[in-house]
């Protein structure tokens, strides 16, 4: 589990609070603290789910045992469908979060029906984190918890043909990608603020719904996106070093992937295993990276780890078919078959209006005829019965 997605529960009040309430007092508030706190490379981080003057406005829940069960958001859901909370698209990747490409990516390769929530990032788990899910009207955060739980609930273990061996090999690979990689690219992420907008081709306004000037938004997320980052990637360690330090820290972490990978289709034979799952959803972050965006990691991994950049085209093939779609519309739930709506062929619609023309036109004909016909059975009239009077 890595460092941010901790197993801290929200306060019981925190818990109770109506999120409609929270947004409509402090909806400018939230969306600027939504933009700074999820972009920050897609990891899920700890945020207060209220202000303090909603919380002083609550009433204090009465003293309970048992911890309560957080209301689901999605009221009217199906049995058996998870409902995935999520970051919102970009035009290059489905997530800049590798915490949430990870999780639509197993459910993918699990073949669990799955439905986005599109909520433009206003919601958060109970442990303030994305992404999360809501399974049966029930809330599980976390993305190694929600595989975890998922897997038991459908009875899918993508490592269960893995040895004792080989499982400790995944636990300790992906404990380095999200406790320790994962830290140098939010260094990265924070150090270069205006980079990842243009890299991840983020649209602020459509990625937390909101209608303030894009300046606003810009403006705010590089002031407390950077401010925040740095601070928590000093707590780790890793922002105490140089640059060049760290990003040897980060070419040695890729090294290691592209080395056991080697020429193999995934990491332990020919089937994906939970740890290809996660490398996939770090090296997408690096992958779709704009060329144009100076990204010193990028650059290795095209170069040194086209290994892993196979890997990832892999992936990306089987599972997402619809990869270039989402990233085009944004549209949060591609793999969901819309309705078809059957269009009127031109030839038929032609042949309509002919068809429509001839009948008018025998309708007009035969009117006349029978006008025609009404005046030769008509009576005499007086003047034709007279016989002409002779002088």
């Amino acid at each position: 589990m890595s460092n941010d997605e901790k197993t801290t529960v929200a306060p019981v009040e925190d818990q109770q609070v109506n999120n409609k309430e929270v947004e409509e007092k402090h909806l400018i508030e939230e969306q600027a603290k939504n933009t700074e706190a999820n972009i920050d490379n897609g990891k899920t981080q700890q945020v207060e789910a209220t202000t303090d003057a909603v919380k002083e406005a609550t009433p204090s829940a009465p003293a309970s045992s048992k911890p309560l069960k957080p209301a689901a958001h999605k009221v009217d859901f199906e049995n058996n469908v998870v409902y995935l909370y999520q970051f919102s698209r970009t035009k290059n990747i489905p997530s800049p979060s590798p915490f949430c490409l990870k999780v639509e990516t197993w459910l993918r390769m699990a073949g669990i029906k799955y439905e986005n929530v599109d909520h433009k990032m206003k919601f958060r788990s109970t442990k303030g984190q994305l992404p999360f899910v809501e399974f049966n009207g029930v809330e599980i955060a976390d993305s190694a918890v929600i595989i975890k739980e998922l897997g038991g609930s459908f009875n899918t273990d993508m490592d269960a043909h893995l040895t004792s061996e080989q499982r400790n090999v995944v636990h300790a690979t992906i404990t380095m990608l999200e406790n320790h990689y994962h830290w140098i690219d939010v260094w990265w992420r924070t150090k270069n603020p205006d980079a990842m907008l243009q890299g991840y081709k983020i649209d602020l306004q459509h990625m937390v719904g909101s209608k303030l000037p894009m300046g606003l938004l810009k403006f705010y997320y590089r002031f407390s996106f950077r401010r925040r980052g740095m601070k928590k990637v000093r707590a780790t360690g890793i922002g105490v070093h140089s640059p060049e330090e760290i990003i040897k820290m980060g070419k040695d972490d890729l090294k290691v992937l592209a080395d056991m990978l080697g020429d193999k289709t995934f990491f332990f034979g020919d089937e994906p295993t939970t740890l290809d799952v996660v490398v996939f959803a770090n090296v997408a972050q690096l992958v779709v990276v704009d060329k144009e965006i100076a990204h010193p990691l990028r650059d290795w991994i095209l170069e040194e780890g086209k290994n892993l950049v196979q890997h990832f085209e892999k992936i990306k093939e089987k599972y997402y078919p619809d990869w270039q779609e989402m990233c085009d519309t944004l549209d949060m739930n591609t793999h969901i078959p819309k309705p078809v709506i059957e269009e009127k062929e031109p030839e038929k619609i032609e042949q309509k209006e002919e068809d429509k023309k001839e009948e008018d036109k025998e309708k007009v004909e035969d009117e006349k005829e029978k006008e025609k016909e009404a005046d030769e059975k008509a009576p005499a009239t007086e003047t034709d019965e007279k016989p002409k009077e002779t002088k």
